[in-house]
């Protein structure tokens, strides 16, 4: 009787055992289960949401593109000294002047000069002489003060006897130009180094003389 009642004691624990066992097992196989279908419901939501819902934290911004070459400006021009703006009065314009020092021409080469050139040279105590080429009733209704006349057509292959020296500064000038030019150069082949033609005298503008000088 006493070994009946400890076999069903035990068989009894192995019941209750058992049981419990099977609760535990089911109750860890509902909690897998529960996860693995938590797990793929995720899934299935991240795989059809946008990426912009998924995105957890700061939102990152597209970078933008950066230039590391530094911008060069144009340099300005510099402007000082004596680059100054000469509309804004603080440096008038320069006026320059051909030099009057003249230097000998090769034979066969005279140098035409203008008016206002001549009359600088004029200026100037260096033994010049001045030289009329037209005809003597043109010189005498007016000439140039100090001018000597000698006329185109007189000048031809023999130096003239009134320019003995061929390195004398010579200035010369008819009417209108044409005939001092002609003068100019016939002189010029005969060896004359410093021939200066400025022109006629339809266009001086300074004293004038009458009458014969010599």
């Amino acid at each position: 009787m006493k070994r009946k009642l400890i076999i069903s004691g035990l068989l009894l624990t192995f019941l209750l055992g058992g049981c419990a066992s099977g609760n535990t097992g089911e109750k860890k196989m509902q909690s897998t289960t529960d996860s693995d279908s938590k797990a793929e419901s995720q899934t299935v939501t991240e795989a059809f949401e946008p990426a912009s819902e998924r995105t957890s934290g700061s939102v990152t911004e597209p970078t933008s593109e950066r230039t590391s070459e530094p911008v060069v400006e144009p340099a300005s021009e510099d402007t000082s000294g004596n680059e100054m703006k000469e509309d804004q009065g603080e440096i008038p314009p320069s006026t320059e002047y051909p030099s009057q020092e003249k230097e000998p021409a090769a034979n066969g080469v005279y140098t035409q000069i203008s008016q206002e050139e001549a009359r600088k040279m004029m200026e100037k105590d260096d033994g010049h002489v001045i030289v009329d080429v037209r005809r003597i009733d043109e010189y005498m209704e007016g000439h140039i003060p100090g001018a000597i006349l000698i006329s185109n057509e007189d000048i031809q292959d023999t130096p003239p006897s009134k320019l003995p020296d061929k390195d004398q500064i010579i200035l010369i000038y008819c009417r209108s130009g044409r005939r001092s030019k002609e003068a100019s150069q016939k002189l010029a082949d005969m060896g004359y180094t410093r021939i200066y033609e400025f022109g006629g005298i339809i266009d001086w503008t300074g004293d004038v003389a009458f009458g014969r000088e010599e």
